[in-house]
Parts: C-alpha cells; sequence; structure tokens
C-alpha cells in the first residue's frame, strides 16, 4: 500500500516544512510516501470563496486514483483517539488498497470531494491552519504505524 496526501496550499512557513518532513522521512519506505500540493485558488471580492471550492475540489479530484481510498481530513469528520487511528490504517492496510489522505482548501471542499471521500476524519474540533493540520498528520500517521509495529515511539 502506498500512502500520500493531497494537500490546497503549496507555499508554506520553513518550519512547517521542516516539521513535516521530520515525521515524513519517519514513515516506512514500503508507503512510498509523498505529497501532492495544490495551489490554493484566488480568493477577492470579485472572485467568491464557493468558486475557490470548486475549483480546487476539481484539481483534488483529479488527483484521486479510482481504485484509491480516500480520506478526507475536515473537522466535521469522525473523531478517532490515536489508537482508533491505528486500527483504521491496519484494516485500510489489509484492504490492499492505495491510500490518499485529502486536506482541503482555507474554505474547505467541494461536495464532489466530500462525496468521493471513504472516509471523513476530524483531528480535532479546532479549525487548525493548514500548516499545523500538515504537521498534526504527519505526526499522527508515524504515531498509528509505531503502535502496529510496536515502535517505542508511542508510550501512551
Amino acid at each position: 500500500m502506498h500512502i500520500r496526501l493531497i494537500a490546497v496550499g503549496d507555499r508554506q512557513p520553513s518550519w512547517v516544512n521542516d516539521a513535516f518532513k521530520t515525521y515524513a522521512e519517519r514513515f516506512p519506505r514500503q508507503w512510498k510516501f509523498r505529497i501532492d500540493k495544490i495551489a490554493a485558488a484566488r480568493r477577492s471580492k470579485n472572485n467568491p470563496p464557493s468558486n475557490a471550492i470548486q475549483a480546487e475540489g476539481e484539481q483534488i479530484l483529479a488527483k484521486i486514483d479510482a481504485l484509491e481510498r480516500a480520506v478526507l481530513l475536515d473537522e466535521r469528520g469522525m473523531h478517532l483517539t490515536s489508537q482508533e487511528l491505528a486500527m483504521n490504517l491496519s484494516d485500510w492496510q489489509a484492504g490492499g488498497r492505495n491510500l490518499c489522505f485529502i486536506i482541503g482548501g482555507p474554505d474547505g471542499v467541494s461536495a464532489g470531494c466530500r462525496e468521493r471521500s471513504d472516509f471523513v476524519w476530524s483531528m480535532s474540533k479546532l479549525t487548525l491552519p493548514h500548516g499545523l493540520a500538515r504537521i498534526l498528520f504527519a505526526e499522527q500517521l508515524f504515531r498509528a504505524w509505531s503502535l502496529l509495529t510496536g515502535h517505542p515511539y508511542h508510550r501512551g
């Protein structure tokens, strides 16, 4: 199973990139993890957020393979403990499909993206800045892997 992240927002502060990379480099090689970045659509007085959401959604959907399991990260999704995430990851791995996580733009994702998602996961009830969401995603994915493999990283 290969894992990747599709994330709207192609420019992040260096501290975000550094922290994300710290965890992503720890992922198992067989995941062949990668991040696919999509530029955020322009938002202005003459271009309402709904247009940006639609444009970003089309780009996201174009990047998802037909057989891939898509997991949308959204504050309105299902709340999981680290152990529950690990169990889901185990189930997803057993299913044999490649796995793609999605972080939408600042105004959310299109209805099409939500419909295409096989699972909607909320990392927090808080609204997180996108850079912080990326870091938290990478850390929790690494933690889930560490739980499944008995790695000492998770000591909970």
